[in-house]
C-alpha cells in the first residue's frame, strides 16, 4: 500500500493511482495529522524543513505557527510508519516543507519512499527514492552511461514543445531570428525549488544574472546573448535583468517559440533548467551554472565560478555525442517510466517501488 499527501491536480492524482495499482491500494491524506509526541529525530528535522521553505512565516507569531505544524506532522508521520514499515511513502517533490518531513518521517522510521515529479521529457514520470534534480538518485559515475545499451533517445523530444504561457507578454509564436551567432539562455522561475535550492555559487537568481551580465563580456565579437522570461513567472524579470541588456551584448526575446530560439543557437546557458537537457535533442553544446543532474564532465561544460563562466562564454567547448547517447539512453530505458493520464507502465512503476524497498535496505 502507498500512503502519499494528496496534491488536487489530475495528472498528480493519476500517477498515484498508477503507484497504488501496483502496490495494491492506497491511503490519500487530505492533511497530514498532528501528533504531540515527539522523536529525537524532531527538531532537526523541523529545522531542516523550515531552512528550505518557500514561506517560513513573515512574522515570529507566523513562524511559530508553522514550526508547530511541521513538528505535529512529523511526529505523526514518524509514529504511522514505525507501525506500518510495510507501506510505501510517496509525496510530490519531497524536497521541502511538509512533504520532505513526511518522506523524512518515514525513512527515520524504516520505510522506504518515493520522491514523484514531472519529467523534463514528454510521456515520462519521476520516481526515484532519492530525491529529484540535484539530489535524485541519477549516478554522477560516466562509466555506467559508456556501458548502457543505446535506444531510440530521440524518439522522446519528437513531441517536445515549449510551455504555454501565463503572460500575454511572453508568447510561442514565430519570429524572424537572427543570422548573426548567439547563446541561448531560458531563463527559469526565480523562486521555484530549483533556483533557490540547487543555485551552487551563484547562490540565487540575481547572483546568475550578475554572473551573465560579465560573462556577456567575453563573447566573441559579433556574439549576443538571447534571453527569454520563463511562461510561468508571474513577474516580469525585467528590472533585474536591466544591466545585463544594458550591455548592448544582450537581447530579450519573449515572443520567438523557445525550442525555435535552441535550434538557431550556437549553444544554451542556464543555472539548471530542464531546458538544458532538451537542448541535447537539437545537439547543442550547454553550459550550466548551478547544480544540475545532467551536469556531469563532457555532457556539459559545468562552470563553478566567474572566471570557468567567462572561459566559457569566450569560446564553446564540444560535448561527447557518445556519452550523451548513453546517458539519454539510461534515461529513457532505465530512469523514466512512460506515463500519462490515461494509464502507466505498470512494470515500470512496479519496478520503481521495488528500487524503494531496495534502497530502504541499504539504509
Amino acid at each position: 500500500m502507498i500512503v502519499y499527501p494528496e496534491e488536487f491536480n489530475a495528472k498528480k492524482a493519476a500517477v498515484f493511482r498508477g503507484l497504488a495499482e501496483v502496490e495494491g491500494g492506497a491511503r490519500r491524506l487530505w492533511i497530514v495529522p498532528l501528533s504531540p509526541f515527539g522523536w529525537p529525530e524532531t527538531r532537526a528535522r523541523v529545522d531542516a524543513a523550515l531552512a528550505r521553505a518557500k514561506k517560513p512565516g513573515r512574522t515570529a507569531l507566523a513562524r511559530w505557527a508553522k514550526r508547530a505544524l511541521l513538528t505535529g506532522q512529523y511526529n505523526w508521520a514518524r509514529r504511522y510508519f514505525t507501525r506500518h514499515p510495510d507501506r510505501l511513502a510517496v509525496a510530490w517533490n519531497g524536497l521541502t516543507g511538509g512533504r520532505k518531513l513526511f518522506l523524512d518521517a518515514a525513512r527515520d522510521a524504516g520505510a522506504a519512499v518515493l520522491h514523484a515529479e514531472l519529467a523534463p521529457l514528454p510521456g515520462r514520470i519521476t520516481l526515484d527514492p532519492e530525491g529529484v534534480n540535484a539530489e535524485s538518485g541519477i549516478p554522477r559515475d560516466a562509466r555506467i552511461f559508456r556501458d548502457q545499451p543505446l535506444t531510440d533517445w530521440r524518439a522522446m523530444g519528437a513531441s517536445l514543445t515549449a510551455r504555454p504561457s501565463r503572460r500575454a507578454d511572453v508568447q510561442q509564436t514565430g519570429g524572424a531570428l537572427p543570422d548573426t551567432p548567439f547563446l541561448f539562455c531560458p531563463l527559469q522561475v526565480p523562486d521555484d525549488s530549483q533556483v533557490r535550492l540547487f543555485a551552487g555559487w551563484c547562490r540565487d537568481y540575481s547572483g546568475f544574472i550578475a554572473a551573465l551580465t560579465e560573462a556577456v563580456q567575453h563573447l566573441p565579437p559579433g556574439w549576443h546573448l538571447r534571453l527569454k522570461e520563463h511562461p510561468s513567472a508571474r513577474e516580469s524579470l525585467a528590472p533585474l535583468l536591466a544591466p545585463l541588456l544594458a550591455t548592448g551584448r544582450a537581447v530579450l526575446d519573449n515572443a520567438t517559440d523557445s525550442f525555435a530560439q535552441v535550434a538557431a543557437s550556437q549553444g544554451v546557458v542556464t543555472l539548471n533548467s530542464s531546458m538544458g537537457l532538451q537542448a541535447f535533442f537539437y545537439d547543442k553544446p550547454v553550459i550550466t551554472l548551478g547544480r544540475a543532474f545532467f551536469a556531469l564532465p563532457d555532457l556539459v561544460t559545468a562552470c563553478h565560478d566567474q572566471d570557468q563562466t567567462n572561459v566559457a562564454f569566450s569560446g564553446l567547448q564540444g560535448f561527447d555525442q557518445g556519452l550523451r547517447d548513453g546517458f539519454m539512453s539510461w534515461l529513457d530505458a532505465v530512469y523514466y517510466p512512460r506515463f500519462s493520464e490515461a494509464g502507466t507502465d505498470r512494470a515500470a512503476f512496479a519496478a520503481k517501488c521495488d528500487q524503494s524497498r531496495r534502497s530502504r535496505d541499504k539504509r
